[in-house]
């Protein structure tokens, strides 16, 4: 490999990484493919360099330059057969989110990716950001004590005209918004979802005879014993003022944190007193694309295991496959 990833970028479907590529210090764009004439100019101006465009993912599996193909598939539901087929061709993956729709299909790319010598990543990078990094440091240093219960809440607007309503294009409720709750849960705690059960409901959708479902509740146990519900939905109102309405509260046995309101207030609360706002002054959080490239070019550690990263993945698969709709 050369001392840049020469990435290929697979549709467009979800959070495509080419602006993570303009000035990366391990990774270049290389190619695209399944991309409009749009996106292609735009991704010229922005990283100055020319790059081969590819009519399907199994020309540019040919392309020998690539090292990585970031896959925001065109439909969702192909996504897992796509990454096996990029393994199979000797190329590392870095897949939007849902990788997959089934637990099987999962364990397959995990198997593909052992066999074929490449690593498989999602998009997972939930909490790389401030500051949910800053929270999960906190909960690590023991200052609330134990964590014993967790609410979490992703919300996004309905959007009716343009967010797809077959679930099968983007993974829908509970797979494409729902896996980020679980990773606030998981990866800022540490802790794993044992059991999940969720209910779901059509109401409020106008055109809820395509199938898509606009809110959900999640109850949860988890594996140190503890407990936890999710609040997920597509009712985020314009007014509100950002594209994800977030929200995260922990109950330690010594304290609580709080992020609220799309990550804008946070709060730290002790058998101390108030702490104040979560501490971000310190922060070393970098984008997770960029600890995978470094990681791929020059062997640095990943900041978590490859289960620990995909687990909030199957936990929103067994949700799927078990919630209950209640109309």
């Amino acid at each position: 490999m050369s001392e840049k990833l020469n990435v290929g970028l697979y549709g467009s479907c979800g959070h495509q990484i080419h602006g993570k590529l303009y000035s990366n210090d391990y990774a270049r764009i290389g190619a695209v493919c399944c991309v409009t004439d749009e996106f292609i100019s735009r991704v010229k101006a922005g990283c100055g360099h020319d790059f081969a465009v590819y009519g399907s993912l199994e020309e540019m599996l040919g392309d020998n330059t690539l090292d990585l193909i970031s896959l925001c598939s065109p439909k969702r539901c192909n996504q897992a057969e796509n990454a096996i087929r990029c393994l199979e061709a000797g190329k590392h993956v870095y897949a939007e989110k849902p990788a997959a729709f089934s637990e099987r299909e999962l364990d397959g790319i995990i198997a593909a990716a052992e066999k074929n010598g490449c690593e498989f990543h999602e998009m997972a990078d939930s909490i790389f950001f401030e500051p949910y990094w800053s929270a999960k440091k906190l909960v690590e240093s023991g200052k609330i004590g134990e964590v014993v219960q967790v609410y979490v809440q992703k919300s996004y607007p309905l959007n009716i005209n343009v967010r797809p309503q077959n679930e099968y294009t983007d993974g829908g409720l509970i797979r494409q918004a729902g896996i980020h709750a679980i990773r606030f849960l998981e990866h800022i705690t540490g802790l794993k979802v044992n059991d999940v059960r969720v209910s779901q409901t059509h109401l409020g959708n106008i055109k809820a005879d395509e199938g898509l479902f606009t809110a959900s509740s999640w109850i949860m146990t988890l594996s140190n014993g503890g407990v936890a519900s999710a609040c997920v939905n597509y009712l985020n109102p314009k007014g509100f003022g950002l594209w994800g309405n977030e929200a995260v509260r922990i109950f330690g046995t010594d304290g609580m944190l709080e992020i609220t309101d799309g990550a804008r207030h946070t709060r730290v609360y002790t058998n101390a007193g108030d702490e104040g706002k979560i501490d971000v002054s310190s922060s070393d959080c970098r984008d997770f694309f960029d600890i995978l490239a470094e990681h791929l070019v020059k062997g640095s550690p990943m900041p978590m295991n490859l289960e620990d990263e995909l687990h909030p993945l199957r936990v929103v698969i067994r949700a799927f496959d078990n919630a209950q709709c209640t109309e």
